[in-house]
């Protein structure tokens, strides 16, 4: 088989496609569990890397040693079978290392966990991979007078199979088929390459059944793309280009996930009572803002998810017109599917700082919701963003925004984000959500913001309820609100200024965050402590 040229090269091909599938699937894969921020991502490349590049010294090695092209298709076998069994046993594995590590380390919990399950994962397949380059240079190069032509062309079909597999993956089998598929399609391919090479020799025939069988039942327990196992009563678990989704629907509420392990991103209520999450806090911005007599509410939401906070603003603060920036379509369209997203609220899909960018509206309210646990886009962080938010309120206008971790002191997430946005506003106020890790953020150009939302809670207690608001739903709020205007206090700003240049907000999240689960496990870790695993179980 090897006397034909082109069998090589499809051989380099599949393995530079398979490596980015390969990358990409693992980057999905574990950002429901750890979130898709840039500190994974670093980790999912730099150990792709050290595993690529300790193939290549391998691969290099053994084919200096050992020409016998049967070690390099029996490592794709190996490699093929292992990245079929990932979807089967991948989300597993995570778990496992996620509860190891959360009971036993007390700081940068997503660090060790991402790479630790990176390691476990991919490092081996991906170190299998690393050695066709090596090998099938010295397996094509016949002379010293060819052989720069010849490695140019093996880097080449290389190069343009990374390039197909960075596409595919991103635009067409994750999105449609998910994360699971995508494993066992690429999987597929080695294998077949694997098994030509073996048929054409016609050795290795005991490897070739064993192989098989091994895909086949990956492919039969492996193409479920649940990643919460756990978890069997879901209305809706899928993908899309940017997020894992989890819905829950029960006759209360329904409630939206996009991370497996770590919060809640939007719940409905479907009495139309309050959701007792931050959105009834942010609510006071539109009692905030100066909307001049006789117009409706201009509201604009950035990161509009399943619209809860567009919905209730639209219930109490009839006549409003809601306009919703979401990033991502499969989002918008299961808030109307099971979240009751008003038809009349008008959801652009685009970034929520390049749509400021590109309008020219003007609002009594942008309400910032882009957050999702650790992963704050950087660009929607910056003071730069900011003052563009500024420049898209109208007069007297608010803007609130919603910080998912409540870090706290000097150096902060949270105080970053407030000294950035205290360096653009002079009036900054900040509460606490009860029973949460969230802080809400309201700023504005005018310094009577906290006695106008008094006043026109005031206003509101006294107006009829409107058709969509019960009298008891009216007085709930009005209630919630007047507490509201109590709770909120002034921020005073310090020299903490995230830019477009630098805004470090993942290492800064993730600090937050450690702080939450060393919260949420400190009793476990006593427990351990104190009667070791055994009293844990019990």
């Amino acid at each position: 088989m090897l006397q034909h040229t082109w069998f090589l090269y499809l051989t380099e091909f599949i393995a530079g496609i398979s490596v980015m599938a390969v990358e990409l699937g693992a980057s999905r894969l574990l950002s429901p569990y750890f979130s898709s921020s840039q500190i994974v991502w670093t980790l999912v490349i730099g150990t792709i890397m050290i595993a690529m590049a300790l193939g290549n010294i391998y691969g290099g090695r053994s084919a200096d040693k050992d020409p016998n092209p049967d070690k390099l298709y029996r490592r794709l076998l190996i490699a093929s079978i292992w990245i079929a069994l990932i979807p089967v046993l991948g989300k597993y594995v995570i778990a496992g290392i996620s509860g190891l590590i959360i009971v036993t380390v007390n700081e940068s919990y997503l660090v060790w966990c991402a790479l630790a399950s990176c390691l476990v994962l991919f490092i081996f397949p991906l170190f299998l991979l690393g050695t066709v380059t090596p090998s099938l240079v010295k397996y094509t190069v016949q002379s010293l007078d060819d052989s720069g032509k010849t490695v140019g062309y093996l880097g080449a079909f290389n190069t343009i199979g990374s390039i197909i597999g960075t596409f595919l993956p991103t635009f067409v089998t994750i999105p449609t088929v998910g994360t699971a598929i995508t494993f066992l399609l690429f999987a597929g391919l080695l294998l077949v390459i694997s098994l030509a090479y073996f048929l054409a020799v016609r050795r290795g025939f005991r490897k070739m059944e064993a192989a098989v069988l091994v895909f086949v039942v990956s492919c039969l327990f492996g193409h479920n793309s649940s990643f919460a196992f756990w978890n069997s009563n879901l209305a809706y678990e899928g993908e899309s280009i940017y997020n894992y989704l989890q819905v829950q629907d029960t006759p209360e509420e329904a409630i939206l996930s996009t991370n497996v392990l770590f919060g809640v991103q939007s719940m409905w209520r479907k009495d139309g009572h309050l959701t007792g999450m931050y959105y009834d806090y942010a609510m006071a911005a539109p009692l905030m803002a100066d909307v001049p007599a006789g117009e409706p509410l201009k509201l604009l939401v950035l990161g509009n998810g399943s619209g809860t906070y567009a919905s209730q603003c639209s219930r109490f603060f009839a006549p409003a017109n809601i306009e919703g920036v979401e990033i991502d379509q499969k989002i918008t369209d299961l808030a109307y599917k099971y979240f009751a997203m008003p038809k009349d609220v008008k959801v652009t899909t685009y970034d929520g700082r390049a749509y400021l960018h590109g309008t020219k509206g003007k609002y009594n309210v942008i309400m910032v919701d882009a957050y999702q646990d650790i992963s704050v886009p950087f660009q929607m962080s910056s003071v730069e963003f900011f003052r563009e938010v500024k420049e898209h309120l109208a007069p007297g206008g608010v803007m609130v925004i919603n910080m998912n971790m409540r870090g706290q002191g000097e150096g902060s997430i949270n105080a970053y984000l407030s000294d950035t946005i205290g360096s653009v506003f002079p009036h900054v106020y900040t509460v606490d959500v009860d029973n949460g890790t969230n802080r809400e953020l309201f700023a504005s150009e005018v310094p009577d913001m906290v006695n106008r939302l008094a006043k026109n809670t005031e206003a509101l207690a006294k107006r009829p309820s409107l058709g969509t608001v019960t009298p008891d739903q009216q007085k709930e709020f009005v209630a919630f609100q007047r507490l509201n205007a109590f709770r909120l206090k002034p921020y005073k700003k310090g020299n903490h200024i995230l830019t477009d240049d630098r805004a470090p907000v993942e290492v800064l999240s993730m600090q937050a965050l450690d702080g939450i689960i060393q919260e949420e496990v400190a009793g476990y870790k006593k427990v351990i402590k104190e009667k070791g695993i055994k009293g844990l179980l019990e």
